[in-house]
């Protein structure tokens, strides 16, 4: 298996979800508590912006640390196998997402 077109798209992947983090790092900020400038339902709204905004961020950072992993497995000579039952993952599995450690069989057996 070809690994370059891979390791290409994970770290394309990896580069703009870490500018996404860098460009909204403001929105995941503390509200200000300050009713003199700002109504309540103004600082409820901010609050919940902030919120929508950090567990964005947190399932952003789940999948920076995936594909660091997946380049991890490239360098070494583990990526493309099951890690359950060692065998190789088709290339389109893995080219529709690069992160995936299971095979097919494996994934089906540990969802259901």
């Amino acid at each position: 298996m070809n690994l370059d077109p891979l390791r290409l798209q994970i770290e394309e992947e990896l580069r703009a979800l870490e500018a996404q983090d860098e460009e909204t790092k403001a929105s995941r900020a503390p509200v200000e508590l300050d009713q003199q400038s700002v109504g309540r339902l103004s600082r409820m709204d901010a609050m919940q912006v902030q919120a929508m905004s950090a567990e964005t961020h947190r399932r952003r950072s789940v999948r920076i640390t995936a594909l660091r992993s997946a380049l991890k497995r490239i360098d070494g000579d583990d990526f493309g196998f099951c890690a359950i039952c060692d065998e190789e993952i088709p290339e389109k599995r893995l080219t529709l997402d690069p992160v995936l450690t299971t095979c097919v069989g494996c994934a089906s057996n540990l969802s259901g």
